[in-house]
């Protein structure tokens, strides 16, 4: 479990693609009280950690990650955003982020506003059937407000700390981001979903039941 609240840029130093794509990158802060086994975020997937060699770790992705997710794109020389795991001591900057990508969405502009910027990104209509203003979206691992939802796609607005910590400052329009939408608005829509048959509940009866006797 994660909390969208990247820790450091790491970069990739080496990739070994194939059903089992291998790849390495250099950091620093993520390795901290990091061992083999352990989980951490890259541009929001969560992937276990095979090696750590110096200032150096290594993942290794299946073939459906690569599928499902931007590692594909990846190559040697890119930054990439790292979270660790939380731990029950952590704080709860952000959201509740799983790692657990749900579609890949397209930089469609980025507009400078006065120090931040206006970030939007195309995605399918099953992703933007989850989102609403004010709501959470996680992209690339980084925990995000949405700010609007339109037809196509939806915007984000990104402070200056945001731009100089995470490789959103660098996107540019085509670029490819994962997208994982907020875990809550999931359950909620499973849970309409599987009681839209049943027949409304509110009664007189039902609300005494609840301790509404007035």
């Amino acid at each position: 479990m994660f909390t969208g609240i990247i820790e450091e840029i790491g970069i990739i130093e080496k990739i070994v693609k194939g059903k089992l794509m291998h790849f390495s990158v250099r950091a620093q802060t993520v390795l901290k009280e990091t061992k083999i086994g352990d989980s951490i975020s890259v541009n929001g997937v969560c992937l276990t950690v095979v090696s750590i060699d110096n200032k150096r770790v290594a993942f290794e992705v299946m073939r459906e990650t690569q599928e499902k997710t931007s590692l594909k794109f990846l190559r040697v020389g890119d930054g990439v955003n790292l979270e660790r795991a939380m731990s029950v001591h952590s704080r709860f900057g952000g959201h509740i982020v799983s790692g657990h990508i749900d579609g890949i969405g397209a930089v469609r502009d980025k507009v400078k506003h006065d120090e931040a910027c206006w970030l939007s990104i195309e995605a399918d209509k099953s992703i933007l059937a989850f989102l609403v203003t004010k709501g959470s979206i996680a992209i690339d691992g980084v925990s995000l407000t949405v700010v609007d939802v339109y037809e196509h796609y939806f915007r984000v607005s990104l402070i200056p700390h945001t731009i100089k910590s995470t490789t959103l400052g660098f996107k540019k329009p085509s670029d490819k981001v994962n997208l994982e939408i907020d875990m809550l608005a999931k359950y909620v829509s499973r849970y309409f979903e599987m009681h839209k048959e049943e027949k409304p509940k509110l009664s007189e009866g039902y609300l005494r039941s609840l301790g509404f006797d007035e």
